[in-house]
């Protein structure tokens, strides 16, 4: 009996060390997004696992019920209780959201899996076509880049327009001066 009551003392150590760990991801995760990856191999779901490592993000697949503790704080556990009932992965995205997201419908177009259950990005729940649709923006320095680009243009066009207009005023004073000193000859 003594030898009982230790094996499930360890085993309730271990999913609290679980939770705990599963708590430090969620909190410093920017979005999750929730997969079935039932059907991926060992070495498919490895693969994945390195490609997203890769964009700072990480894909990591645990007990539903462990997973439902970790989130309690974050989603209404509830509500979304009904989505968790097959096998659960979870993305956490660290960093730029696009790259893994990227990663995550690459390996989807590959396999036809993982199926996306759902996703949380900031706080707002996202269903698997909204994901996939953020799967499509440029990564973020290219938006950046065009942010960028899109603020400069305007600001470049009256310089331009501005320039042209004292060039041709500068122009227009040197034919008069040259007018005056051909006419003076």
């Amino acid at each position: 009996m003594q030898d009982t009551t230790n094996k499930l003392s360890s085993n309730r150590i271990k999913k609290e060390k679980i939770v705990e760990e599963l708590l430090q991801k969620v909190g410093k995760a920017k979005g999750l997004v929730f997969t079935n990856y039932q059907g991926l191999t060992h070495q498919q779901i490895e693969g994945l696992k390195r490609a997203l490592k890769k964009v700072d993000a990480e894909y990591v697949n645990t007990k539903n019920t462990l997973l439902l503790i970790a989130l309690k704080d974050k989603i209404d556990t509830e509500a979304e209780k009904d989505k968790f009932q097959n096998p659960t992965a979870t993305l956490f995205i660290y960093d730029d959201i696009v790259g893994p997201l990227k990663e995550l419908t690459k390996s989807i177009k590959d396999f036809k899996l993982p199926s996306i259950k759902f996703g949380m990005l900031d706080g707002v729940v996202l269903s698997e076509n909204e994901i996939v649709k953020i799967s499509t923006l440029p990564p973020l320095d290219v938006l950046r880049a065009q942010l960028l680009g899109n603020m400069k243009g305007p600001i470049s066009g009256l310089h331009r327009a501005l320039s042209w207009n004292i060039q041709k005023f500068v122009m227009t004073l040197s034919a008069i001066e040259k007018s005056k000193q051909s006419t003076t000859n």
